[in-house]
């Protein structure tokens, strides 16, 4: 399965980002179609589509704000017998290569976006030997832009799958910009959003946890393969440091950010000490399976 140039599915040549589209009205979870999946979670594959340079005090709360660090920009496949599930999608490469709407959409202050040449999202899923025929839906941990470029990826038969706090907070934003989002990669006319209550069962082996703090409405992701549970973090637990000594992420946005941060840190925690669980980091540069994917890029 290595077909990439379906429709919908555009490599790094992609048309520049355009204002938001009409788009199809959001569907909540309990009324939504079936996803397009058969059996249980067979493998995970990791995937780096991108860096960042990032202040250690916003992956810390607590930590420097005079140092930083060159961070991945991760994402996963979750692998079923039948078909698969994408989790973030990092930046939109358009954004990156078209020079003006680079300057505009990243001109904050001491934060550089970094997307290797072609296009690590589509490239690196050909390698997997995964197409985009069987995707059956992208699920992303929030709305910030380094996780939503993928939605310029999807057909409306392979929903969006996001909280619905998370939707209404990006919906409700009087400054996108202000809150690191770009509308337009999440309300389009490809892109069918499917909203979530809280801890969700999206497929047999497969669950959405409620870990809201870094935004509103963040979910981090529960894979239970045959040897081992996969807990991918994402923006709830930006290093390994955050999970080992309990430290919540150091970016917070909702009236009860930094409770929820908390809680949802020491959840992530505790599932990190289950037997046979392991719980990723969402932009660690030296855990494991990122670094390899780095590696194996040099």
């Amino acid at each position: 399965m290595t077909d990439t140039s379906e429709p919908g599915a555009p490599t790094s040549g992609a048309k520049t980002p355009s204002a938001p589209q009409r788009a199809p009205a959001p569907i909540a979870w309990a009324d939504a179609a079936p996803l397009a999946l058969a059996g249980r979670p067979r493998r995970v594959i990791p995937l780096v589509v991108g860096f960042e340079v990032i202040a250690e005090a916003i992956s810390v709360a607590g930590g420097s704000s005079f140092r930083h660090l060159m961070e991945p920009v991760t994402a996963a496949a979750v692998v079923f017998d039948e078909g698969w599930v994408l989790v973030d999608g990092g930046f939109d490469p358009a954004r990156i290569r078209h020079r003006s709407l680079r300057v505009t959409s990243f001109d904050y202050e001491n934060y550089a976006p970094v997307v290797p040449a072609g296009d690590p999202l589509v490239d690196q899923v050909a390698a997997a030997g995964l197409a985009w025929s069987d995707l059956a839906a992208a699920a992303v941990s929030h709305a910030h832009f380094d996780h939503t470029g993928a939605g310029r990826m999807l057909r409306p038969d392979q929903p969006l799958l996001i909280q619905r706090r998370e939707w209404e907070h990006a919906l409700a934003v009087t400054q996108p910009r202000a809150h690191f989002l770009f509308l337009d990669d999440l309300v389009r006319s490809n892109v069918q959003p499917v909203l979530l209550d809280g801890d969700t069962r999206i497929a047999e082996g497969f669950d959405a946890l409620d870990t809201a703090g870094h935004t509103p409405g963040h979910q981090s992701f529960s894979i239970d393969l045959e040897e081992r549970t996969i807990v991918l973090a994402c923006d709830a637990a930006d290093l390994r440091v955050n999970i080992e000594k309990i430290i919540p992420c150091g970016s917070t946005a909702g009236p009860d950010a930094a409770r929820q941060a908390e809680a949802s840190i020491r959840r992530l925690h505790e599932l990190d000490a289950l037997p046979d669980t392991e719980v990723w980091p969402g932009h660690d540069p030296e855990w494991g399976p990122w670094r390899e994917v780095i590696d194996a890029q040099s």
